[in-house]
């Protein structure tokens, strides 16, 4: 066991090497072989060729990609010095650049919209993850009956609709016709009936959306699972149905469901773009999109490197897991 996490967590340096990697060749390489230049990007329309120099040369954009790469990950551990035009700016560790836009920190800007989105989906994940799971189960169990038919056809209108319409939907109802919730984000620092209200909605929203797919593929793994010899072998030894289900047939059911919430835990975490935006939440999925629209390519490329860590580090710990939840799955 201990051979394979340190084999895993090699490779899971490795892969985000490569990522950060491939995502300074698209920001910073390719823009100039197509003719543009990300210093003019950070100094502005109405910059003269003068400044533009001065900031290649500050942000080390004068250099080739590779230099840049070092530069890049060397300061995430240790920090940066930005030199130029008779000035120096120290990048304390973990550094990721300044924005084009804010010239702010990219890491506080991090920091900042971080825990809201680590808020609402941790939040999203327990509801999708407990409602999904347990209606599969029950539909699976209720096979053909009006509950399985009314759970299916909730999960496929889940499935189905966009989540910006069942945000604005929402809104609509529990904040403008009701008034029961809030219509802002508080800190739980500064109140936590504040942060739960104001967070309520994107929660039931986004978990509505991956509850319904997830009691799908809850319901067809049941069925394919309790049509198994080692069921019907528990169940003619006479053991008790709770013990069927819940020792023997939850066990193998749960183990695609653990993979893809591992992935789409560690997916989220890099901001869920259409959630946060609708309900004005200021996380990462918000930032990502304003450094999109604004073209700000250090923060594009920290929020990128952040989803990637999160994905390959869930998808790691889910591997680890496979073997707690299912006996029969050995790391070797």
């Amino acid at each position: 066991m201990l051979a394979y996490i340190i084999r895993r967590l090699f490779a899971v340096v490795v892969m985000l090497l490569v990522v950060t990697l491939v995502t300074l060749s698209i920001f910073f390489l390719i823009p100039k072989m197509t003719g543009s230049d990300p210093a003019a990007m950070f100094v502005g329309k109405q910059a003269d060729p003068a400044s533009i120099e001065a900031i290649r040369q500050k942000l080390g954009l004068d250099e080739p990609i590779l230099v840049q790469f070092w530069h890049f990950v060397s300061g995430i551990f240790v920090g940066r010095d930005y030199t130029g035009g008779g000035d120096t700016i120290h990048c304390a560790a973990p550094c990721f650049g300044y924005s084009f836009r804010t010239e702010q920190d990219v890491w506080t800007m991090l920091t900042d919209a971080f825990p809201v989105t680590l808020s609402m989906v941790l939040g999203a994940a327990v509801l999708w993850l407990v409602l999904g799971v347990s209606t599969g189960v029950v539909s699976a169990l209720k096979r053909g009956t009006m509950i399985d038919r009314a759970a299916m056809i909730t999960a496929l209108a889940g499935v189905s609709l966009p989540i910006f319409f069942t945000a604005m939907l929402s809104m609509l109802v529990f904040r403008t016709q009701l008034g029961w919730l809030k219509s802002s984000y508080t800190p739980i620092t500064d109140s936590f009936g504040g942060w739960f209200g104001g967070l309520l909605l994107p929660w039931v929203t986004l978990a509505f959306l991956y509850a319904a797919m997830y009691a799908r593929l809850t319901r067809a793994t049941m069925l394919e699972v309790l049509g198994e010899d080692y069921i019907r072998t528990a169940r003619a030894k006479g053991l008790p149905e709770p013990v069927v289900l819940g020792k023997h047939a939850m066990r193998s059911t749960m183990t695609p469901i653990l993979t893809i919430f591992g992935m789409d835990l560690g997916a989220l975490v890099g901001g869920a773009i259409l959630t946060e935006t609708a309900f004005s939440l200021p996380g990462l999925g918000q930032a990502a999109f304003r450094a999109v629209s604004e073209r700000d390519l250090p923060l594009i490329l920290a929020v990128t490197l952040i989803t990637a860590a999160a994905v390959v580090i869930a998808n790691l710990v889910v591997d680890l897991l496979y073997a707690v939840i299912d006996p029969r799955v050995r790391l070797a």
